[in-house]
């Protein structure tokens, strides 16, 4: 049988390499029950956009970059506990 543990990884468009001071997400910014933006750990509040940025450079830890329908977006990167879940964030 085939191990798909990496298939999460694998669906990714992309995993950036983080800084040593890279930043936790730890609440989300929503309108109309869409994601437009994260609160980092630090206190910062970025858009979508930004955080998209701010991912790419090594500014966030514990997410990859993915793609739907165009639309890029961060996801959590998969691990052992769903609590760190993008999704079980709490909501500005």
């Amino acid at each position: 049988m085939k191990n798909n543990q990496n298939l999460p990884l694998m669906a990714m468009k992309e995993i950036p390499q983080t800084r040593p001071d890279a930043q936790k997400i730890v609440a989300l910014a929503k309108e109309s029950g869409r994601i437009t933006g994260y609160q980092l750990a630090d206190g910062r509040v970025l858009s979508k956009e930004d955080g998209i940025r701010e991912a790419r450079n090594g500014g966030i830890v514990g997410v990859g970059v993915s793609e739907r329908r165009g639309s890029e977006y961060l996801k959590s990167l998969p691990d052992d506990t769903d609590d760190n879940n993008l999704s079980s964030l709490p909501t500005l």
